[in-house]
């Protein structure tokens, strides 16, 4: 599995997919595993990486901030139909008070869950999906997904 606190810039293979307007910088192992799979899989038509602002209300601090989802993608399903995702990659324990394993994690979720609204909300204006991913979603056995 590649270590959760890998840092750097990626550089795609296929830059003619990447949309974003500055170089991606992944912010873990799980980010750089994601961009790898948004740069090699063939139904990954288009992907941006921090590229989206939206505007939301901490709940710790009661002041208005910007939220920077991970990931923009654009695909082509199973059916050929393109489809829009904004993407957030996560460890499992900062998305659910359940999955919560310290106070630290607890006052995550609660932040996440204002951004998520706000990202909710500003996909359902902009005809996408907005999706939280975890380490679950990109590994299976300690390898990843393809």
């Amino acid at each position: 599995m590649a270590r959760k606190f890998a840092q750097g810039k990626f550089s795609p293979m296929y830059p003619e997919k990447y949309a974003g307007k500055k170089a991606p910088t992944y912010r873990s192992g799980w980010e750089l595993t994601f961009m790898q799979f948004c740069d090699n899989h063939p139904s990954v038509i288009q992907w941006a990486s921090e590229s989206i602002t939206i505007p939301y209300k901490n709940p710790l601090t009661g002041k208005n901030t910007i939220y920077v989802p991970d990931f923009f993608i654009v695909y082509q399903d199973k059916r050929g139909k393109k489809r829009a995702e904004l993407i957030e990659v996560k460890p499992k324990s900062q998305t659910t008070m359940e999955n919560a394993r310290s106070q630290r994690d607890k006052a995550a979720v609660a932040v996440n869950y204002a951004k998520w609204a706000a990202a909710n909300a500003w996909c359902k204006q902009n005809g996408i999906v907005f999706r939280v991913i975890t380490e679950n979603d990109i590994y299976h056995n300690g390898r990843p997904h393809r």
